[in-house]
């Protein structure tokens, strides 16, 4: 796999929400948010447990070539969740990242996903040039499956290493 060139982030405003890249400055918010066990529930890290945990949380996506955006409210700017890629790559040719989201308990139910992930998905396909996008879901999460069926993702058959793999490829 060949190395991706480094790609540039912007703020991304939506109808409902406001997107930016997360900063160190966002420890106290992200650490509140990822003490919930029912938002790490289905993820792969822990309740957080103190600023230092949500430091390096947020330094490794800084570290790495994808990015994580904050998902704040478009009008009280209260913090929501985060999305964002991780894991880009080239694979035959193709530019491939792996999507992650999370969200707030009290806003899930609300379409607030769907709709931060329509403009990151968009921004990743048209800016970016992805050729397709991928994520992988715990199978018990059925509010994720939903969504990524929702968003025109496609389904594997088969569970790959225990969890339900999906992808999108970009429209000709």
């Amino acid at each position: 796999m060949a190395a991706v060139k480094p790609v540039e982030y912007p703020t991304i405003d939506t109808e409902r929400l406001h997107l930016r890249l997360l900063t160190l400055q966002d420890a106290e918010e992200v650490r509140r948010h990822f003490a919930d066990e029912e938002i790490t529930r289905f993820m792969d890290i822990d309740p957080c447990k103190d600023v230092k945990e949500a430091e390096e949380i947020i330094q490794y996506h800084l570290d790495d070539a994808g990015c994580r955006w904050g998902i704040y409210d478009q009008t009280s700017r209260s913090f929501m969740g985060t999305c964002g890629y991780h894991y880009l790559r080239t694979s035959d040719g193709e530019l491939v990242a792996e999507i992650g989201f999370d969200l707030a308990k009290d806003s899930w139910g609300r379409g607030y996903m769907t709709e931060a992930m329509q403009a990151v998905m968009r921004f990743g396909f048209e800016t970016m040039k992805l050729t397709m996008i991928d994520a992988t879901v715990e199978p018990d999460n059925i509010r994720s499956i939903h969504l990524m069926e929702k968003l025109g993702f496609v389904k594997a058959s088969e569970l790959q290493e225990g969890l339900v793999y999906f992808s999108k490829r970009r429209e000709q």
